[in-house]
């Protein structure tokens, strides 16, 4: 078995498997050069059939259009819209699917499933205009799983969580009419008004974007982690492992990769039965390792602490180590290559969801009344797969140690207390400078930029300079393989959050769960306007978002509802609007005038950093906090009028 550590051991594993015919995505990325500038930019129109269209980016007189008329800037804003629509639809049916077990369980009749955190159930009855008073938590639950599958079809109204974002914020989407109806309703739309002579105005079409990348942030993806916190747990701060090296080759590998928390779940509850233990042991292997992958990876991470394999990138360079006896897949970010990847040794593909079906893997489908008898099967195929293992193994890299958990509700207790529970810790930080600003590091991978450049040397720049960083998704996962996700990162952090980091114990990059999550960021956000002293709105806040390696329409949905929500966004690798000159103006610019927030677009790793920083310190001198205040020491009387 060759012997490998760290990047070097994935470069192993490359060479392995390069040499045995089979192409990574990496190698796939460079056999597209040179990619087609028009798409690259935006500019292609594949709308309807009279086409497909292009429009030449070096039209300086814009004169030049589409065979129906449409412009370089119509183009663009109906590509952007659709790409909006259908980012938002890949968390409407991952929320559609948790809501519809959340009732199934209420109801008795989905075993395994059941309420276990059930002040939170009482927290979001509440939220969504449900009576608690009196009620068990199971009449509660019926009540909250009927109200959360009506949001996505509902006849009338808006969506409910919206009353959780700041009131200055709902006073804005309704004053420009942006409020988002039915999630379904909002998808629809946006489809519509896209289609081929409909909605010709770019604002126009924009406006759609907005109001459904709402219906995503502050609907479905919200719903969605609710619901999933209600179900297995809301997630507290806890130690695991990141790395391939998690990997073991003394046990049945098997790993899970997607975004369905419902399959997760019941998979590391059958991976500690004592049958399918009892039959590893038979088949000669130490016991069952369970593994992560992708955001699913997140998910086990964040409630069970299981170790995690790594990202999108490394899901066949997982199967190149020779040791993966089973990787089940559910949807979203899993490619078709895995199938050719595994064909190349004994690892058992299988898929799981019938939207979500692919050539040459086994599907065993996942039944969410019947549960346990699913999760069984699929372990149970790794296992007695565990004897076909070749003698072509590759040892894996090293693993590193991360700290995960971190949501809104364990930050602010974290920082308060168990009976002063509060983000007024946090907000003093930030008003006296120790803390500079906050930033959301998030998002996919890509081959087309390093991890280590585009999101680790993000993150070191932006903890050198003192801003907290929150991470979810791949990114976060190329931050804790980096090592920046244990609490001796402070030692790499501005004095300022070195300081806090070491009055709590915490590190300075927080790891806040799945791309799905990204709704715990909004939450956040909204608790420190709420808590004062920072202004009145989101879009006050020394506060930015940045998606250094971003890659699928999801992560644009995700951009457009934090600058929905007034959070400067800032994409890495590129945007394909580029070409459309008046619509990236007003992309980066002029939205700001309605929403007080606007995007970014910075393809150069190295400036991202920058671009944060000076946002930050630009409302940072808004708000008059630009100046370093000297301490105070309180006395009792003083402490007991601090307000939390």
């Amino acid at each position: 078995m060759k012997r490998a550590s760290g990047d070097s051991g994935r470069g192993t594993i490359a060479r392995s498997l390069a040499d045995m015919g089979i192409t990574t995505v990496h190698e796939r990325h460079l056999e597209q050069e040179p990619r087609c500038g028009f798409g690259t930019l935006g500019l292609c129109c594949r709308h309807c059939y009279m086409g497909p269209c292009r429009i030449d980016p070096f039209d300086d007189e814009g004169k030049q259009t589409g065979v129906c008329g449409a412009t370089a800037d119509t183009i663009a804003a109906r590509s952007f819209l659709r790409a909006i629509a259908a980012g938002c639809s890949a968390h409407a049916e991952h929320s559609r699917d948790v809501a519809e077990t959340f009732l199934l369980a209420a109801r008795g009749e989905a075993p395994g499933y059941g309420i276990r955190d059930e002040e939170k159930l009482y927290a979001l009855a509440r939220d969504m205009g449900i009576a608690t008073q009196g009620r068990g938590a199971t009449d509660v639950a019926l009540e909250v799983g009927r109200a959360a599958l009506s949001e996505f079809g509902k006849p009338e109204g808006v969506q409910v969580l919206l009353s959780r974002a700041p009131e200055k914020r709902q006073e804005l989407w309704s004053r420009i009419g942006v409020q988002p109806r039915a999630v379904d309703r909002e998808v629809v739309e946006a489809m519509h008004r896209s289609h081929v002579g409909v909605d010709q105005d770019y604002r126009n079409l924009m406006r759609q974007g907005i109001r459904c990348s709402l219906a995503d942030g502050w609907g479905c993806s919200m719903l969605a982690t609710e619901l999933q916190d209600i179900l297995f747990g809301t997630p507290v701060p806890l130690q695991s492992e990141v790395g391939l090296g998690v990997l073991d080759p003394r046990q049945v590998n098997l790993l899970v990769h997607g975004h369905d928390p419902l399959l997760a779940e019941m998979l590391v509850d059958a991976a500690e039965d004592p049958e399918l233990l009892e039959l590893a042991r038979r088949q000669g292997a130490g016991g069952i390792n369970l593994a992560g992958i992708c955001c699913t990876a997140n998910e086990m991470l964040m409630r069970r602490g299981i170790p995690v394999a790594g990202s999108f990138m490394h899901q066949e360079l997982a199967i190149g180590t020779g040791i993966v006896d089973g990787m089940v897949v559910d949807f979203q970010c899993v490619m078709q290559a895995l199938a050719t990847v595994a064909a190349g040794f004994h690892t058992k593909l299988m898929t799981t969801s019938d939207q979500a079906r692919m050539e040459g893997a086994l599907h065993i489908p996942f039944e969410h009344r019947d549960a346990a008898v699913s999760a069984r099967r699929i372990v149970q195929s790794a296992v007695e797969n565990f004897r076909n293992r070749r003698a072509n193994a590759v040892e894996s890299p090293d693993r590193t140690p991360l700290v995960a958990g971190f949501t809104h509700e364990s930050i602010r207790f974290m920082l308060g207390g168990t009976l002063r529970s509060s983000y007024a810790p946090l907000n003093q930080n930030i008003i006296n400078g120790r803390i500079l600003g906050v930033a959301g590091v998030v998002g996919c991978s890509n081959p087309k930029v390093s991890q280590e450049n585009a999101t680790a040397d993000l993150v070191r720049e932006l903890i050198r300079n003192n801003v907290l960083v929150l991470q979810t998704g791949c990114a976060a996962l190329a931050g804790a393989e980096r090592r920046l996700m244990i609490p001796e990162a402070a030692e790499e952090a501005g004095d300022g959050l070195r300081e806090v980091c070491a009055a709590v114990g915490m590190p300075p990059v927080l790891h806040c769960g799945s791309c799905v999550d990204n709704s715990r960021l909004l939450m956040a956000a909204s608790g420190v306007v709420r808590q004062g002293g920072l202004g009145e709105d989101i879009s006050d806040l020394p506060l930015a978002g940045v998606a250094p390696g971003w890659m699928s329409e999801k992560a644009i949905a995700i951009g457009q509802y934090f600058v929905s929500s007034g959070v400067y966004t800032v994409f890495g690798v590129g945007l394909p609007v580029q070409g459309a000159t008046a619509f990236t103006e007003y992309l980066t610019s002029g939205i700001a005038e309605q929403l007080g927030a606007s995007w970014g677009i910075e393809p150069d790793p190295a400036k991202l950093a920058g671009r944060i920083i000076e946002h930050i310190n630009a409302r940072r001198k808004a708000l008059g906090i630009d100046l370093r205040r000297e301490r105070k020491l309180f006395d009792m009387k003083e402490r007991r009028q601090i307000h939390v």
